[in-house]
């Protein structure tokens, strides 16, 4: 393919930025669309492309994204909202049922914000300091109340963990995260075996196709993902899925503190087996009975590894989470059944982080912001979240959930295999509580900068 025009991709899209410090701001739009064009019309130089920053990393970032209702209230023609693929159309809440967010993950129970369905636009903010997020924020103010293209129904601020005076990778529950995202044909990033799919032999690793992550390219099929006419407004954009995560840190200490009383492999072990890395981040697979910094810090090995060696899950659970939601080769067919599933993960933490054996209450609210990337949203997003994360039957685990993501309401299990050695015996985990909740979230487009310019000058044709 040639090489990817990165000036009219959003940055957002191609890279993590690893800033410490984001604040993500909703939106929703004036009743008259004309003053929402000027608002857009305005921010097209200030958004964030995916050009690389030869100069070094830029001391804030500025990204958009627009939910259906958002579009509609710019008044694009019917013809162009229609060819949006259903599920963005109908958005998150209207498909709670489908996601499995049910129970105390209900729409009823998220974040006030999300109750009225006026979330029109999502602005993220990411900086090198908190300073630098209020500056960026303030400029935004500023240009809201000039155009008076929009009002803010609220914000979401969130920042890296700060372990031993810097900003680290590891998320509440303590776990070390931010491995094993995509590589994809034509995006220029740092990358290491395990990041892509399998290749042909079975052991080496190659980027997965364009058309997984952007619109208006090939897919792993050969096709093209369904996107909304014209094709101008859909190229080089992609969809997000916005989800704020609270973490029940107290339950899920507790709940390892009573299992690892009856589990002889340990405390460290049960955790590693609910994740499937240990808290340093080792994987199992490579390191099944202890962590391993040699590991971790190797880019040639912390990702490169399959699951074809450990088909019976003793070294890594068949229903552990990392297994799930990536589960490589499991499937059989050198990871084929999986490559169309791939996600691109984006986001940070939220909330007061409390070490681990100091006292932590779940009235506090902490968790993580989960963003989603991904050319189609019910082939990749909600299969995972439906089939990998609320069922288990591809792993042969029935109705098993993911045991950290899982929507439990108390009655789950977690399975964990095992062998004849007392270091690594197998245990039926059960009672598993809700150690997460959903609190809202909804679908965006993430338009290019040239449909972002068609947006502002309303010249939207979907002839």
């Amino acid at each position: 393919m040639s090489k990817l025009n990165v000036t009219d991709i959003q940055g957002f899209t191609l890279r993590g930025y690893n800033l410490p410090f984001a604040r993500y701001l909703f939106l929703h739009f004036a009743e008259d669309p004309k003053h929402t064009r000027a608002l857009l019309h305005e921010l097209l130089g200030r958004i964030t492309t995916g050009q690389c920053w030869d100069n070094g990393k830029p001391s804030s970032t500025l990204n958009i994204a627009l939910s259906h209702r958002g579009l509609a209230a710019l008044k694009l023609p019917a013809a162009t909202l229609l060819t949006f693929p259903v599920e963005f159309q109908e958005g998150m809440k209207a498909r709670s049922e489908i996601l499995g967010d049910t129970g105390i993950n209900a729409p009823k129970n998220w974040d006030e914000m999300w109750h009225s369905g006026h979330v029109h636009a999502w602005v993220a903010i990411n900086g090198q300091t908190p300073a630098d997020i209020d500056a960026c924020h303030a400029e935004l103010t500023d240009l809201i109340e000039k155009t008076g293209g929009a009002r803010e129904l609220g914000h979401q601020d969130a920042a890296a963990i700060v372990v031993d005076g810097g900003a680290s990778t590891i998320e509440h529950f303590g776990y070390t995260d931010g491995f094993g995202n995509p590589d994809y044909v034509g995006v220029d990033r740092k990358s290491q075996p395990g990041h892509g799919k399998l290749a042909k032999d079975g052991k080496s690793w190659e980027p997965l196709a364009t058309g997984e992550l952007l619109l208006g390219y090939a897919d792993e099929a050969g096709e093209l993902p369904v996107a909304p006419m014209p094709h101008l407004l859909a190229s080089n954009g992609t969809f997000m899925v916005y989800r704020k995560l609270k973490q029940n840190v107290a339950a899920f200490r507790a709940y390892i503190d009573h299992e690892a009383k009856f589990y002889t492999g340990g405390k460290a072990k049960l955790e590693a087996k609910f994740i499937g890395r240990w808290k340093d981040g080792t994987p199992l697979e490579l390191s099944p009975n202890y962590e391993n910094q040699a590991i971790v810090k190797d880019p040639d090995q912390s990702t490169n590894f399959t699951y074809s060696g450990d088909p019976e899950g003793t070294r890594c659970p068949m229903g552990a989470h990392l297994r799930r939601v990536n589960p490589r080769d499991s499937f059989g067919f050198k990871g084929g059944l999986v490559n169309r599933r791939r996600i691109t993960r984006r986001g940070l933490p939220y909330g007061r982080y409390v070490p681990d054996g100091q006292p932590v209450s779940d009235t506090e609210d902490r968790g993580i912001v989960f963003m989603v990337l991904n050319a189609s949203i019910s082939r990749q997003f909600e299969f995972v979240q439906q089939q990998w994360i609320e069922y288990g039957n591809d792993n042969h685990l029935g109705n098993d959930k993911d045991p950290l993501l899982g929507n439990h309401g108390g009655h789950g299990k977690f399975a964990i295999q095992g062998d004849a050695t007392a270091a690594n015996p197998p245990m039926i985990c059960s009672k598993l509580p809700n150690f997460v909740e959903l609190k809202g979230g909804e679908y965006f487009f993430l338009p290019s900068i040239t449909a972002l310019g068609m947006l502002a000058m309303d010249l939207v044709d979907p002839r």
